[in-house]
C-alpha cells in the first residue's frame, strides 16, 4: 500500500480534536489509576468522538480502540457525540468529574470549547486534540493536536483539478462537510486557493454533513438546479459516494459525464476510484491511535510534547488506487 508515514513537527498553535469511538464504551466509565511518571500503571483516557458519520470515522474509532487497550497500558472510556456539541461537552465534563488522566476528543465544530477546556486545565487533566481543530485564543488549554493539514488537503484536490482542466471553463459543485467544522472550513479554503485565477468556478456549495445520505440528497438538488455541472468536489469520500448514487440515478456516468474529486481514501472511496467513478482522492489518514498513545504517556509523565503532530497524507489516481486496495487497512 502506498501510504506515507506520520510527520511529527513542533509547529505553532493550532488545535483540532479527536479520537475514537462509535457508539459504546470501550472500557468502564470510571477513571483509571494515574500513571504519574511511573510508566507501569494504567493510564485512563476519556475520549469523546464526534460521531459515526463516515467510513473514515469508523476506521479512526477502530484504530483508537485497538490501540488504547488494557494490554497496552490504557483504560479507555469512550462516548459518541452523535454530531452534537452539547453531547461532547457533557461527556468531557463527566470524564473530568471521574478524574481521568487524559482527555481526548474530536470536536464537532471549532468554537465554544474554552469553558470546558479551562475546567480540564483547572483539574490538571491534559487535553489532546485529534483530527479537528478548535478555535481558542489560549493554546495552553490543550497539550497537543494530532491530525492532518486540512487546508493542504483541499489545496491538493484543487491543484489536481487546476492542472487537469487548466485550459477549460469548468463548473464545480461542492459538497461541504459539517458547517463550522475545521475540515469543512479548511478544505474549502485550500481548494479555492488552488483554483484562483483559473476559469474553474464553484457554481454551488452546500453541506452534506460528511454523510453518504447527505451527499446524495444535496447532489440530487444540484442536478435539479443545474444542467451544466462538470465536476463535484466532495469534502469526504462518503459524500462523494452519495453523489455517485444521485448521478447514476439521473442517467449520467460518474467519473465521465461528471468528474468527482474527494478527500479521505477509505476503502469504499478507493474502490470507486479504481472503478473509474471517482477521478482523484486526497488521503486523510485516520490511523491516529499510536500517536495518541505516545502523547498520552508523555503528558502523564510530565514530559514536553510537540504542540502539533501533522499527518502526512498521500493522494491517489485510478491506477494508484487499484494497486493500493489489496493491502488497504481502512
Amino acid at each position: 500500500m502506498k501510504r506515507k508515514t506520520f510527520l511529527r513537527a513542533g509547529i505553532a498553535a493550532f488545535s483540532v480534536a479527536a479520537m475514537a469511538a462509535l457508539s459504546a464504551c470501550s472500557g468502564s466509565d470510571s477513571g483509571g489509576t494515574a500513571a504519574s511518571g511511573g510508566g507501569s500503571e494504567t493510564i485512563s483516557i476519556g475520549f469523546s468522538q464526534v460521531g459515526a458519520e463516515s467510513g473514515w470515522r469508523a476506521a479512526n474509532t477502530k484504530d483508537i480502540q485497538d490501540t488504547l487497550t488494557e494490554a497496552n497500558g490504557f483504560k479507555l472510556s469512550f462516548s459518541d457525540a452523535q454530531q452534537k456539541q452539547e453531547n461532547q461537552i457533557q461527556a468531557l465534563r463527566s470524564y473530568i468529574a471521574q478524574g481521568v488522566d487524559v482527555l481526548a476528543f474530536s470536536p464537532v465544530v471549532e468554537t465554544g470549547w474554552d469553558a470546558v477546556l479551562q475546567e480540564a486545565k483547572n483539574a490538571n487533566i491534559p487535553v489532546v486534540l485529534t483530527d479537528r481543530a478548535v478555535n481558542t485564543a489560549d493554546d495552553s488549554l490543550y497539550a497537543s493536536f494530532i491530525g492532518s493539514d486540512f487546508v493542504e488537503e483541499g489545496k491538493r484536490a484543487g491543484d489536481w483539478v487546476a492542472e487537469n482542466f487548466k485550459d477549460e471553463e469548468l463548473n464545480v459543485v461542492e459538497l461541504q462537510g459539517t458547517t463550522g467544522s475545521a475540515p469543512a472550513i479548511d478544505r474549502k479554503e485550500g481548494f479555492e486557493k488552488a483554483i484562483a485565477g483559473t476559469d474553474i468556478k464553484i457554481m454551488d456549495s452546500q453541506t452534506g454533513d460528511f454523510t453518504r445520505a447527505g451527499g446524495k440528497q444535496v447532489m440530487e438538488g444540484f442536478l435539479n438546479s443545474h444542467d451544466d455541472i462538470d465536476l463535484v468536489f466532495a469534502h469526504n469520500d462518503d459524500m462523494g459516494l452519495g453523489a455517485i448514487e444521485a448521478i447514476e440515478a439521473a442517467g449520467k456516468k460518474p467519473g465521465e459525464d461528471i468528474k468527482i474529486v474527494t478527500i479521505d481514501a477509505v476503502k469504499d472511496g478507493m474502490q470507486a476510484l479504481a472503478d473509474g467513478k471517482i477521478n482523484y482522492i486526497v488521503e486523510c489518514n485516520p490511523l491516529l491511535g499510536q500517536d495518541l498513545a505516545e502523547i498520552a504517556k508523555k503528558v502523564v509523565a510530565g514530559e514536553t510534547v510537540e504542540k502539533r503532530i501533522v499527518v502526512e497524507d498521500a493522494a491517489f489516481t485510478q491506477d494508484e488506487a487499484a494497486k493500493a486496495l489489496p493491502e488497504r487497512k481502512y
